[in-house]
């Protein structure tokens, strides 16, 4: 039988403040891919069927940075996360928009979703960026 003292020491690795936030927002992302984007008269649009691929691929980047350990690596996947999921929700709306007006379409939830989780990766990239070490650490 094993003593306390012969046992292995347990590591606990905690988290950085803004990794949940991120691991939150890759999870809107990737949802959001898959979900439509654009109802129309002849039917849904999904996101995969143009520009989802490219945020399913950074929201798994961003799933990446959730779990890195790396503070700096962590910052540089949720801020290129957080633009691409930005960008192109924007300007998938503001396209349809120019070509059609607001006649006949409407946004779909992996739209929102998506643009919601470029903006919590955001927020999650910026309270990484802000972290102060701790005066009592070393």
């Amino acid at each position: 039988m094993a003593t306390q003292a012969q046992l292995p020491a347990r590591t606990s690795r905690r988290r950085m403040p803004g990794q949940l936030r991120l691991l939150a927002a890759s999870v809107m992302m990737l949802v959001g891919a898959f979900l439509p984007w654009l109802y129309t008269p002849l039917g849904t649009v999904t996101g995969m069927r143009g520009p989802g691929l490219w945020t399913a691929t950074v929201g798994l980047l961003a799933l990446a940075g959730a779990l890195v350990p790396i503070r700096f690596l962590a910052i540089g996947q949720a801020l290129v996360a957080a633009a691409v999921c930005v960008v192109l929700p924007l300007w998938q709306f503001f396209h349809v928009f120019r070509l059609v007006g607001m006649q006949g379409w409407v946004p779909g939830p992996g739209l929102v979703l998506t643009l919601a989780g470029g903006v919590l990766a955001a927020v999650a990239g910026w309270q990484l960026w802000s972290l102060r070490p701790r005066a009592d650490a070393g």
